[in-house]
Parts: C-alpha cells; structure tokens; sequence
C-alpha cells in the first residue's frame, strides 16, 4: 500500500493487534479513500500481489460507496492465500477525510510506517452484530486505559467513559471523576449506575446497550444483504 501510495487506513484484526489487544487475524481489513485516482492506486497495488476479487461485489466504487466490502485474495508467493478487504463506509464511522485526519501512525520494526484507524473509530467500527466483536471493544478500551491511567488527557476520560465495557472500571472512574461522570451521563445514561455503584443495573445496561447496536447493525446490512444476493444471482 505504501509503495504505491495507496490512502488507506489499518482496521481489524490486525489493527487490534498493533492496540495492544491482541487478536489473530487471517486476513487484512482497510478503510480506503473511494476515489478514482485511489482506486487506480488500490489496483496496481492488487496487481503487484498477484491479487483477485474472490467474491461479490466485483471492485467498483459504486459498491464501496453503498457500504460493501470487496475481497481480494492474494497469490503473491511473500503474500500466498491473504486476503485483503476492503471498505470506505462503514455504520456509525464518519466519512474517511474524517478518519484520515485523526488516525494514528505507528513505525513497525522494519520502520514501515503504518496508519490506522484511531482506537475510537476502531472501537465504533467494531460495534457489529458478531459476537467476536465485542469482547475485543472490551480489551481495546481496558488496554487504552490501564496503559494511560495514571495521566489521562481530557479526551482519553470522555472516550473511557463513553466505550468502557467492564463495570469494575467504569465505577472506578465515575468516583475518581464524580463531576465529569455526571457530564457524560446526557450522551450515555448507563454511568449513573456506574455512580450509584449498582453492578446488577450497570451490567444490565451494557447489555441492553450492545443488543441495540446489534438491532441497529443487522437492520443496517439487511439491504446490503439483499443487493449481494442480487449481485451473486447475476
């Protein structure tokens, strides 16, 4: 990707990974620029991996643009049997130019550079009607804050108290910030039980939380659903 300039930003798996909330991935997730110029980039970019579209949609960026990933497979001898997704709309995430602006650049070992998602676009990326996603939005937002707890920016408060997912943590840090939790209750009411130190109520609450983001990402995909089908008929 970076040998032919292509915009694109590191989600999933492999982006959990690199967060510190380690997960094994078979396969490479990004989020691209849908752009012509991008689009020609992503393709001499498949073409350098020996790479093929392996499902539909076929790469468009009619396709893209409606929300579907495309799936290529890589025949590559150094990338043999990876699979690359792609996708520029996702439920819940802002538009890319948003997301390309805030992402985090990471240096690898070999001192690649490598942009992802921020760890809250990830985490809102993450919030899918599968049942392997949410546990790792729970490691995710615990790995961000034990790692920064002891000197947390105002940001970092406001993104723990909004995605927390462990019950023990967000009354640890409704105490600690009595004034700012009470804030952060307009956008997500479950903090008062957080507050009040109600672990039966607050945990009830996560889970009533999560089915509704499942509800909302099913409805979500069910046209998508439907114009694959079309498409696989075709």
């Amino acid at each position: 990707m970076r040998e032919h300039q292509v915009q694109c930003l590191l989600m999933g798996g492999q982006a959990c990974v690199l967060y510190g909330a380690a997960e094994f991935s078979r396969d490479t997730d990004l989020a691209i620029l849908a752009s012509e110029e991008n689009a020609e980039r992503l393709t001499k970019a498949m073409q350098a991996l020996e790479a093929e579209v392996i499902a539909v949609p076929p790469f468009l960026l009619q396709h893209l643009n409606a929300g579907h990933a495309v799936h290529f497979r890589c025949r590559h001898p150094e990338a043999a049997g990876m699979r690359v997704d792609v996708m520029s709309r996702m439920r819940g995430v802002t538009d890319f130019p948003t997301l390309w602006e805030r992402r985090t650049t990471l240096v690898m070992d070999d001192g690649t550079l490598c942009d992802l998602l921020s760890l809250s676009d990830l985490v809102q990326a993450k919030k899918t009607q599968r049942d392997k996603d949410w546990p790792m939005i729970r490691r995710l937002v615990e790995a961000n804050f034990f790692a920064n707890r002891a000197d947390p920016s105002p940001e970092q408060l406001t993104f723990w108290f909004q995605e927390l997912r462990t019950p023990e943590l967000l009354r640890d840090l409704a105490s600690a910030y009595p004034a700012l939790a009470e804030e952060e209750t307009a956008s997500r009411s479950l903090i008062r039980h957080a507050i009040s130190g109600d672990f039966d109520l607050l945990t009830s609450a996560m889970e009533d939380e999560e089915r509704q983001e499942r509800l909302q990402d099913q409805a979500y995909w069910l046209p998508l659903k439907r114009d694959l089908e079309r498409l696989r008929r075709q």
